[in-house]
């Protein structure tokens, strides 16, 4: 919990530069290929991380991905940041937090569609057109296939939920006939 609050708050000072400076896009995708190098390639993040090399080690390892990554020195600065504060082991959570702000500024959210079938590309983008509708936002889908849910859809929109399954749709009709008795 607290390193999701500590990612937030870099997350959050990084975001206010970047829109200042109308460039939150970039450095969101610059935020995004660094997580995805902590996922791909374990040696940087041991590099970065690992209290046994000293902080001038993990200043060339940052050093080197900026000058590979030609990132801006408001961004270079920043991820220097994070190595003298020992903070490097959050950056994929701060990309995260990061990517929720600018999806927010940019007026979209997330949703989740479980099905009992795959759905067609078609069914997908009617889905998501009614979603969009109903949020007032551009709806980012995803899906799943849960064959216990008989038929029907879920769908969730951030708090939003509209359950359409057999499997629901059931259990309502089994609550409603067990109170009549």
């Amino acid at each position: 919990m607290k390193q999701t609050i500590l990612a937030r708050r870099y997350a959050k000072a990084l975001f206010i530069v970047g829109k200042e400076q109308k460039n939150y896009d970039e450095y969101n995708q610059i935020l995004q290929g660094v997580a995805n190098l902590y996922v791909s390639n374990p040696e940087v993040v041991d590099a970065l991380t690992n209290p046994l090399y000293p902080l001038d080690i993990k200043e060339k390892v940052m050093a080197g991905m900026i000058k590979s990554m030609g990132v801006d020195k408001v961004m270079g600065n920043f991820l220097t940041l994070l190595v003298h504060k020992k903070r490097t082991m959050i950056l994929p959570e701060i990309a995260e937090e990061f990517q929720v702000m600018v999806d927010s500024e940019k007026n979209i959210s997330h949703g989740h569609v479980v099905s009992a079938i795959e759905l067609s590309a078609e069914l997908q983008e009617n889905v998501q057109a009614t979603l969009e509708k109903l949020t007032g936002k551009k709806v980012k889908l995803t899906t799943s296939v849960d064959p216990s849910i008989i038929g029907g859809i879920i769908a969730k929109v951030g708090d939003l939920v509209l359950d359409g399954s057999i499997k629901t749709q059931l259990a309502g009709l089994k609550d409603s006939i067990k109170g009549r008795e």
